[in-house]
């Protein structure tokens, strides 16, 4: 056996024995042990890089109405870094607001669909939009499109009814009249059109709640038309009731006899006529009136009246008495010459 071939280098064997190793087997053991070492340091280097890179994200769609769509998205980010560029979805970006963990807003700029966040530390960020650039409408079709790195969730808006998707939903539910669909990553087209027959039905139980409101108000107002002429009929009674005892007392009372309208016109030849229509009325009203009573009678004028009844009291046939701040024009018992 060569020497140059062998080790010189001795090994104690268990059982006393010494071993010859080659050159070449030591020289490979040397050269794969590094190899090793390197791969292992690479490996524990790596470790919290992909850790601190490989971010779980949520990412929520809200359409409303209108065709506008709210996003929500949140991310883990690497807290040295001082600041993260993200990809947003569409390019008008609306009442965007972005947090950290502890809810404190973050600086931000927006260049198209790009926004460059300033984290200052944060390990975890939430975004909050609006955009009108994922849905648009052709007729009563409304088109949803988007094109998603990671899995998603989507809400439609109220009374919207799918007509077509391009990717079958990992899950879908419908409440309060609103599809909730959670779809994988990638493209997705979605149709909807808003429907009218919830809407009309809504509207019919309101129209039938109006007729019953116009009846029920049609019913009170005839209750209360009733109501209302009852109570003019009462007072027409209570008033009329309380006339004839108002005469009984003034019956009652010793008065002197007031003078008939014949004896006055036959005494007092040259008087006008409107004046005698004056003393029938008073004399048919009990020999006594309001003169407010007589203006409303012969719709004379307060000055045109008082001049008739000063006219009438000058020829002794009236008399003239206060009560309440009211004139009261009665009827004389007897004629009494004026020159007198």
């Amino acid at each position: 056996m060569n020497l140059q071939q062998k080790v010189a280098q001795k090994h104690q064997s268990p059982g006393g024995e010494m071993l010859l190793v080659r050159n070449t087997d030591i020289l490979s053991t040397m050269v794969r042990i590094p190899i090793v070492v390197i791969g292992l340091v690479l490996v524990a280097l790596s470790a919290p890089i992909q850790q601190s890179f490989g971010s779980s994200r949520t990412l929520d769609f809200t359409i409303y109405p209108d065709g506008s769509t709210h996003v929500f998205y949140e991310l883990d980010v690497d807290p040295l870094e001082l600041e993260i560029t993200v990809e947003l979805f569409g390019e008008t970006i609306e009442n965007i607001t972005i947090t950290d963990e502890d809810g404190f807003l973050l600086s931000n700029e927006i260049n198209h669909n790009l926004a460059v966040i300033e984290t200052f530390g944060a390990s975890h960020i939430s975004i909050d939009y609006d955009t009108q650039d994922l849905v648009s409408k052709t007729g009563k079709i409304w088109a949803f499109t988007i094109d998603a790195p990671v899995q998603y969730s989507l809400l439609t808006p109220k009374d919207s009814v799918i007509i077509e998707m391009s990717n079958f939903p990992l899950s879908m539910q419908v409440e309060n009249e609103q599809s909730h669909l959670t779809l994988p990553p990638g493209q997705a087209n979605i149709s909807y059109y808003i429907s009218t027959l919830a809407s009309a039905q809504s509207i019919q139980p309101t129209q039938e709640d109006s007729a019953t409101d116009n009846s029920s108000i049609l019913v009170f107002g005839v209750i209360a038309a009733v109501a209302i002429v009852a109570a003019i009929i009462i007072i027409k009674r209570k008033s009329s009731g309380v006339e004839p005892s108002i005469t009984i007392q003034k019956d009652e009372q010793p008065k002197p006899q007031s003078l008939d309208p014949e004896e006055i016109f036959k005494a007092k030849q040259d008087l006008r006529e409107d004046d005698k229509e004056i003393i029938n009325f008073i004399s048919a009203n009990g020999g006594q009136a309001y003169e407010s009573e007589l203006r409303k009678k012969f719709l004379q004028p307060r000055t045109t009246m008082w001049r008739a009844v000063k006219r009438l009291e000058r020829q002794g046939i009236v008399e003239v008495e206060k009560k309440d701040e009211q004139n009261i024009v009665k009827l004389t018992s007897k004629l009494e010459d004026p020159d007198e």
